[in-house]
């Protein structure tokens, strides 16, 4: 009897411990709350300007403008610094048109060449569905028909489930080249409404003009959503900590220069030297880098390389 009363015990607690952690309604709820951290960068990755998108997706939701959210994250971040080409750049505008007319102060220096240029342009972006009578779903037949990994980015918000898939898209201002894309999930499960989402919660959202994200269920899963996609566009960047990214953008091409008046490309640094080419004034050549006081070695559009003399062109706009 004693044997047969140990192997009953050994089987009750062979079947406890087999028994998913998931049954735990409190680890359910841990699983299912997975909210999201900004993440935080290890390094600067550049300078970046937020785009708002061309279409309004946003009012139909009384949410404002994603600009305004994704801001927040930058800004929080550390991964970029943030020039401002929206309301903020009208403002500048202003101020310095009121600085032409000569009506500051003296000493206000404010003037041209001081400007702090954007390395990337970063876009927020999302298509909603139209969940009417018909059936009709606007998102789902763009996704039809762009196809491949564009169409998959196309999901949009889900009021009723509470779910939002979105897209963010970073382009090298000087490159042109959309270096990286990616798409964010969230849903309701994800949230814990009111509950903030880690490193300094909702605060300060209202202030930055994100105040609707932070107020109502579907713009927190929004927020979630772009939080997702902002973690592995930085990452994708190299800017979280371990992370293998591509190449900063300040390692892009030189800027190109035209020629102000006629000049000579030279095989070395010297006016001595052998003439490789004459050159046109407003001929564009493309600068290697390599400088040697005032000579700078450069390329033509044909391929020839030498050296001109930078008094004799300037930086083409």
């Amino acid at each position: 009897m004693r044997r047969i009363a140990v192997a009953a015990s050994a089987a009750l607690v062979l079947a406890m411990s087999t028994i998913p952690a998931a049954a735990d309604p409190t680890a359910g709820q841990q699983n299912e709350r997975r909210e999201s951290q900004i993440p935080v960068c290890s390094h600067r990755l550049g300078t970046v300007a937020v785009v708002e998108p061309d279409h309004d997706w946003w009012s139909e939701y009384h949410l404002g403008s994603p600009e305004a959210l994704i801001k927040v994250l930058v800004m929080r971040s550390g991964c970029f610094g943030l020039v401002d080409r929206g309301k903020g750049m009208a403002a500048i505008e202003r101020e310095r048109a009121i600085a032409s007319e000569g009506e500051l102060r003296q000493g206000s220096n404010i003037g041209k060449g001081q400007m702090k240029a954007a390395d990337y342009v970063l876009v927020p972006d999302i298509i909603s569905k139209n969940n009417n009578a018909s059936g009709s779903n606007i998102g789902g037949l763009l996704g039809g028909l762009v196809g491949g990994v564009a169409g998959g980015v196309i999901a949009g918000i889900n009021i009723n489930d509470k779910t939002a898939d979105v897209v963010l898209t970073i382009t090298d201002v000087r490159s042109s080249e959309q270096v990286a894309m990616e798409e964010g999930h969230a849903k309701k499960t994800d949230v814990s409404f009111g509950g903030g989402i880690g490193g300094g919660g909702w605060s300060g959202f209202g202030a930055m003009g994100a105040g609707s994200y932070a107020n109502t269920e579907i713009g927190q899963v929004i927020t979630q959503a772009y939080i997702d996609a902002y973690a592995r566009l930085v990452n994708d960047l190299g800017g979280l900590p371990g992370a293998q990214g591509v190449a900063p953008s300040d390692a892009a091409a030189s800027q190109a220069v035209a020629m102000t008046r006629p000049g000579r490309m030279y095989e070395r640094p010297s006016e001595k030297s052998h003439v490789v080419r004459r050159l046109d004034s407003g001929m564009m050549l493309y600068p290697t880098g390599n400088k040697d006081g005032v000579w700078w070695e450069v390329k033509d559009e044909l391929g020839n390389s030498g050296w001109v003399s930078s008094l004799s062109f300037h930086l083409a706009k």
